[in-house]
């Protein structure tokens, strides 16, 4: 038997948000998981990167049924070396899917999360609010990496010696004229 928690995420492949969580308790089947409202249609990709833990006939249906790529990593044939395609193929999904990773470890390492309570209620508090922290902390680095950006394009535009005003090439200043670089 296990004890403890799991904690289930779906996230934003492009922002590393969570969009979809579930926590179950720890003896319980990952695979099921994925057909409870983890997906989201409104994700920025249709594919779904998971381990091998989601892999079953099911799921694979329940993907092809609602319009999802499966991206999940094959299993090991039983008894057998891994095939080289197979390994390859399941190396590239691991990049990927490793943001996934990155979203637990933060959790861990940054905020301290070591779910320690009775019952599934309290723990499914503690790690919705432990999703909601790192959304948070995730959206201000978005925002901060944002503003950096946009502040240095923004230094980098010519003066204008006259007005002291940042102009852009090709863009008309007060004399009507076209400053180019």
């Amino acid at each position: 038997p296990f004890f403890g928690y799991k904690s289930h995420v779906s996230i934003d492949r492009k922002f590393r948000l969570i969009r979809k969580w579930k926590a179950t308790d720890a003896a319980a089947s990952d695979g099921a998981r994925l057909r409870e409202g983890l997906l989201d249609k409104t994700n920025t990709a249709s594919s779904v990167w998971a381990d091998t833990a989601y892999r079953s006939k099911a799921n694979e249906a329940f993907m092809d049924k609602e319009g999802f790529v499966s991206k999940v990593h094959r299993k090991k044939p039983h008894l057998k070396p891994m095939p080289r395609h197979i390994q390859r193929s399941n190396a590239g999904k691991s990049v990927i899917r490793s943001r996934v990773e990155h979203v637990f470890a933060d959790q861990k390492s940054q905020m301290g999360l070591f779910v320690r309570t009775v019952g599934i209620t309290r723990a499914t508090m503690r790690i919705g609010l432990a999703n909601i922290v790192y959304n948070m902390r995730r959206f201000l680095f978005l925002e901060r990496l944002n503003a950096a950006a946009s502040h240095s394009q923004w230094r980098q535009r010519p003066i204008c010696a006259k007005h002291r005003s940042k102009v852009t090439p090709g863009t008309v200043n007060r004399n009507d004229k076209i400053l180019k670089s």
